[in-house]
């Protein structure tokens, strides 16, 4: 029961947790004057976008770190013996590569004309710095925690850095494509859910090390998105610059193709 319950919780804030700042973003809606004294209402605290980027991130960074060891409601001690003992001698790595599959999706999303909220180059800055914010937390805690690995093989166990690349990517093609359907983001996480899942069978992680990483990973992506602001590529208010190659003809009858850099439409 308590294995279905911590479970449960880490589906259940995946779910909630996707706020619809992303949304509110792309879309902005004016704030409605107040009708006392003509002022825009303030947004309230839990709407705020910082905050909805924060909760969830911070709540399962938070459980991960309650079941360290043996402590917590379902320690990772317990989650660790039900799985080795539900699931013995269970081998599949896979998950050394599952987590990066999201970022296919995403290519081919593209490809086949769903257009994701920001172009290649914005999606590789946003991305670098998520990878900056994540590298520094994750491996800086592996390197301070020394939480011994289930298998022994190292003390650089909490947290999960393939659950927390996983999330990362997942976060990244939610918040790309969410406006287009939100069963990409779907996917997207149910593929990370799988990597955080098979890092415990495999013995490779305990409970406690993929729940904080799934967080780490969801709150870098927040962040960077959080703090983008440089709209590479895109000109004042107006739609995305990009190359356009086209047939032209110049005088004397030469016929030949032009290559020039202007709005997309």
């Amino acid at each position: 029961m308590r294995r279905l319950l911590s479970w449960g919780l880490f589906g259940a804030l995946l779910h909630a947790g996707q706020p619809g700042w992303a949304q509110a973003q792309a879309l902005p809606v004016p704030a409605r004057p107040d009708t006392v004294t003509g002022n825009p209402t303030r947004r309230g605290f839990f709407r705020r976008p910082a905050v909805q980027a924060l909760a969830v991130p911070a709540v399962l960074v938070g459980y991960g770190i309650s079941t360290l060891h043996e402590h917590g409601f379902y320690s990772s001690y317990q989650a660790q013996a039900d799985a080795q003992r539900a699931f013995p001698n269970f081998h599949l790595p896979i998950d050394n590569y599952l987590g990066y599959v999201s970022y296919l999706g995403l290519a081919g999303a593209e490809l086949a004309g769903v257009r994701p909220r920001h172009d290649a180059l914005n999606t590789a800055l946003l991305l670098a710095k998520a990878e900056i914010v994540l590298n520094a937390a994750v491996f800086g805690l592996k390197y301070t925690t020394h939480v011994e690995r289930p298998s022994g093989k190292d003390d650089h166990s909490f947290p999960s850095d393939h659950a927390a690349q996983a999330f990362l990517a997942a976060s990244i093609v939610d918040l790309e494509l969410r406006d287009k359907s939100r069963w990409y983001g779907v996917g997207a996480y149910g593929l990370a859910s799988s990597v955080a899942v098979l890092r415990v069978l495999n013995n490779k992680h305990w409970e406690s090390d993929v729940f904080a990483g799934a967080g780490f990973g969801i709150l870098a992506a927040h962040l960077a998105y959080l703090t983008h602001r440089n709209r590479w590529g895109r000109l004042p208010n107006g739609p995305a610059l990009g190359w356009r190659l086209a047939p032209a003809c110049w005088p004397g009858g030469t016929s030949g193709v032009r290559l020039s850099w202007q709005p997309r439409r």
